[in-house]
């Protein structure tokens, strides 16, 4: 697939990492010349120098013959043009813009289509947000991802010494639980992917994803590891687009205190922000956070825009006593480095928005796509097409399927009903299947085991 990628910053950068591993003819645009020669000697892309909503530049990158174009720049207002123009003036089959403010995301999907030729939006705060929101929720879960539009959950859990299903098979599962159904589709074991079998023992500091309707999630929780302290007090450390909508979206549950090192910014969001106690100060400042009771807090989240400040941050907030970190973290390299050591979880914006992006270069039919283990594995909601004839799952069951070796099929949601994948499952056509891919080099392999034959049209 030719796509062109408009913005060379950290979403646009992760993504074109991602497009390339695939074999995709990816050509990125922006003004730096710094940031295109960083790429260009780290990927084999095309770059092009100019601003991204020139029609000139566009046609230099290609636009003429592109697939998709994908506008990722830091301005909204340069994202919507290009759109525009890629639409009116040269054609362009799929149009992606990131918007950022919420007045622009406040506008009907009909409405950016028609004005602005926007396919699909994205918004990489809106992801990291909403991925804030669920590890909230779920304060024992390394990551939480939802499906079939939040009846299905795929989370994924330490397991911890003690654990009632630590030391036993999985196939004991249904003994321990046995009103909750539940898959466990993955396990990774000192950074090795395992297909788990009934047989398979769950083991001290395994990393194990399981799937489960969401109202069974926290029962499947409690037997892989200790339930943490309900969480009531989350502390903020930035008061940016992120943190902003975190606090917006978490005070009327949670008891939310939010630091910002800038007096305007503080100013403005003690009047955006209703029950949320606004903070000006430096959030690596030990006696402030000590005057603001951290060892008190069961979460704090360091969202400014400095990977150091939000590593030190949440480094000092944990030696302080806060029961869990959480730090945003835009270099890739650094997120591997600090997360599950002191800091909890470590979260990559880029990361969080490429999955969006995947649904739409994927080939099939695809509901949702999420990466996981920092893109190296992938979940993908499969919408089943075809009849037995033309293709080879539909009218099948799950254990006759030629999977390719590390796939799994984990859940099947057919109309409101969610059943989760046994082996002797039958697929029906419009069934949406989750299904897990432990490493990407197989998902060329999953596409083309869904993919309906030509006597289906």
């Amino acid at each position: 697939m030719k796509i062109i990628i408009l913005g060379a910053g950290q979403v646009g950068s992760n993504l074109a990492e991602s497009l390339v591993a695939e074999n995709n003819d990816i050509t990125v645009v922006d003004l730096s010349v710094e940031r295109l020669t960083q790429l260009q000697d780290r990927f084999d892309l095309r770059t092009v120098r100019g601003h991204a909503a020139h029609p000139s530049v566009l046609k230099q990158a290609g636009a003429d013959d592109a697939d998709m174009l994908v506008a990722v720049t830091q301005s909204d207002e340069t994202n919507l043009v290009a759109c525009s123009i890629a639409a009116s003036l040269f054609n362009v089959p799929t149009r992606i813009a990131r918007i950022r403010s919420a007045d622009f995301l406040g506008l009907d999907a009909a409405y950016l289509a028609e004005h602005f030729g926007v396919d699909d939006v994205i918004s990489p705060e809106q992801e990291v947000t909403d991925t804030l929101r669920r590890l909230i929720e779920y304060p024992e879960a390394l990551q939480v991802l939802d499906f079939a539009g939040g009846k299905v959950r795929l989370i994924a859990v330490r397991a911890y010494h003690g654990g009632p299903l630590v030391g036993h098979e999985l196939q004991d599962i249904k003994r321990h639980m046995p009103n909750v159904e539940c898959r466990i589709p993955a396990i990774y074991r000192r950074d090795r992917g395992i297909v788990p079998k009934g047989i398979t023992v769950i083991e001290p500091g395994d990393e194990v994803f399981f799937l489960a309707r969401t109202h069974d999630i926290a029962a499947v929780t409690r037997e892989l590891r200790r339930m943490e302290r309900p969480v009531k007090r989350v502390m903020i450390a930035g008061g940016g687009n992120i943190g902003r909508r975190l606090a917006a979206a978490l005070e009327r549950s949670y008891d939310v205190k939010l630091i910002d090192h800038n007096k305007v910014t503080t100013v403005a969001l003690a009047e955006q922000l209703h029950r949320t106690l606004v903070l000006t100060g430096d959030a690596t400042d030990e006696e402030l956070l000590e005057q603001e009771n951290i060892e008190s807090m069961d979460v704090f989240c360091a969202l400014t825009n400095d990977d150091e400040d939000n590593i030190m941050s949440a480094l000092l907030a944990k030696r302080m006593g806060a029961q869990r970190v959480i730090a945003l973290i835009n270099r890739s390299a650094y997120v591997d480095l600090v997360q599950g050591g002191e800091i909890d979880i470590a979260i990559s914006p880029a990361q969080a928005t490429v999955g969006p992006l995947l649904s739409k270069i994927r080939r099939g039919d695809m509901a949702a796509v999420h990466s996981l283990r920092r893109g190296a594995a992938e979940v993908l909601e499969i919408v089943v097409h075809g009849n037995f004839k033309t293709s080879k799952v539909v009218g099948r069951r799950i254990g006759d399927m030629a999977l390719p070796e590390g796939a799994t099929i984990a859940a099947i949601i057919r109309g409101d009903e969610v059943l989760i994948a046994h082996h002797d499952s039958l697929v029906a056509a419009d069934d949406h299947l989750i299904v897990f891919a432990l490493n990407k080099r197989i998902i060329p392999k999953v596409e083309k085991l869904f993919q309906v034959g030509f006597g289906f049209f």
